[in-house]
């Protein structure tokens, strides 16, 4: 089989909740073995998995969809970095270790014994990428932080929402998917550093800053325009201008018309088509396309100009007829003429139905032990000569426990046994409900919990 490109990197993976856990997803989508260091204990901030390590969708610690997508390709190992014995486990994983990545505040590992000075103690070349909030620097850097506070303090939060209504957020956290993209980006940088120079480094990311790269117009039209930021609130529909505004200095960029979706056959919730026509000759074809109808012809619609400041009623004139068409049959005919269009999709359309995803093998089906088959996200994008597939579910807990401490640090069964008597490996007050797998000799037989 052909190799993929991160082959033979190891990373140490502790990251927690969204940004962290999406970074080294596409590290071992790209062939890295991400290690993923995880403590089910659901009364410390440290789950390692979404909604509480023991009651992801009330069956247990391995049954959650959401970890279950961000943690595949990587390997779990329950380990309490607490303890002495923990402590030192992971500290011999280092010695093994090119990449160590974490999204806590800045004083999490340092606390624990493990900061940067300590990694590099004991491996001088390894690279320790933090993920914190506000970053390792500056007065706010032991501050936490979630998705909304990120969102809200990157920009985002004040510049969503209508004029005179209070900020709205953005619905899903943005900012922890671009701050794990962030992530992944300059752990691939010092990677390649290191293959060149021998050096490791750390590599110290805020995620508000990363949030912040998503604000890049209101930045663009404060230093051109002197405008504030400003909550302007947009009409019903998907316009690159809205009615009664100027349509010069307009930060959404540059604003044509017509630019909105518009509602298609059937008329029920997601029946609807994007229709752009960026320029004259993209609203001829439209107008062909329509059957030229007598209102098209008319001379306030002959310019962009004119469309805009009359966008109302065109796209009243325009809806008249996608009204008509279903809206995958109104994709194909625009395109075919040359007029950019897509289709409205909701989440079943893309999954299901979306034959380009289908052809492309974004979802592929995969099966997990405790959520059975399910359609598991691959990378949107295609290597030709080092193909990434991801071709193995999320991690069960603690799962590598043995093939990681005794097959790649040497510990012994009795030892690796032990370290679930005295909570280095799993908290004794934690149940250990559908976790046999945990017990698995090298041999392949089980092994009972009492030893």
């Amino acid at each position: 089989m052909t190799s993929k490109p991160l082959e033979g990197v190891r990373v140490l993976d502790f990251t927690w909740v969204r940004a962290g856990p999406w970074c080294t997803r596409w590290l071992a989508v790209l062939g890295a073995e991400v290690v993923k260091v995880e403590w089910p204990d659901p009364r410390l901030a440290f789950n390692g998995r979404i909604g509480g390590a023991m009651g992801a969708q009330g069956g247990g610690p391995n049954a959650g969809g959401h970890a279950n997508d961000q943690n595949a390709e990587k390997l779990s190992i329950t380990v309490n970095v607490r303890s002495p014995k923990g402590l030192q486990i992971i500290k011999d994983l280092m010695l093994v270790t090119d990449v160590v990545v974490e999204n806590f505040s800045a004083s999490v590992m340092d606390d624990w014994g493990l900061g940067y000075e300590v990694m590099r103690e004991l491996k001088p070349d390894i690279i320790y990428v933090s993920m914190a909030g506000f970053g390792h620097e500056g007065r706010h850097a032991a501050y936490t932080t979630m998705g909304p506070s990120v969102q809200a303090l990157s920009g985002l939060t004040f510049l969503s929402g209508l004029p005179d209504a209070p900020p709205a957020g953005w619905g899903w956290s943005y900012m922890d998917d671009t701050g794990g993209l962030y992530g992944a980006m300059s752990t691939l940088a010092a990677l390649h550093h290191k293959q060149a120079t021998g050096e490791g480094q750390h590599v110290d990311m805020s995620q508000v800053a990363a949030g912040i790269t998503l604000t890049g117009p209101a930045l663009l039209d404060l230093s051109a325009n002197h405008r504030p930021s400003r909550r302007a609130g947009y009409p019903p529909g998907n316009r690159a201008h809205w009615p009664g505004t100027p349509l010069m200095n307009n930060y959404r960029g540059r604003t044509v018309a017509p630019h909105n979706a518009y509602r298609t056959l059937g008329g029920e919730h997601f029946d609807w088509c994007a229709i752009t026509c960026a320029t004259d000759e993209e609203w001829s074809s439209l107008v062909a396309l329509m059957g030229s109808p007598a209102w098209a012809t008319d001379a306030q619609f002959a310019t962009n100009v004119g469309r805009l400041e009359h966008q109302l009623e065109l796209d009243a004139h325009i809806e008249d007829w996608t009204r008509t068409v279903e809206k995958y049959e109104l994709m194909d005919r625009c395109q075919a003429s040359g007029v950019p269009a897509g289709a409205v999709q909701s989440t079943e359309d893309r999954v299901e139905h979306d034959p380009q995803l289908r052809a492309r093998n974004l979802f592929t089906p995969m099966t997990h032990p405790v959520i059975g088959t399910f359609p598991m996200q691959q990378a949107p994008f295609q290597l030709s000569a080092t193909p990434v597939p991801v071709s193995r579910h999320g991690p069960l807990l603690g799962e590598h426990n043995v093939s990681i401490l005794g097959g790649l640090l040497g510990i012994s069964w009795d030892e690796i046994q032990d370290g679930y008597r005295d909570g280095t490996l799993w908290p004794a007050h934690v149940p250990m409900e559908h976790v046999d797998y945990l017990f698995e000799r090298p041999s392949g037989q089980l092994a009972s919990r009492e030893g």
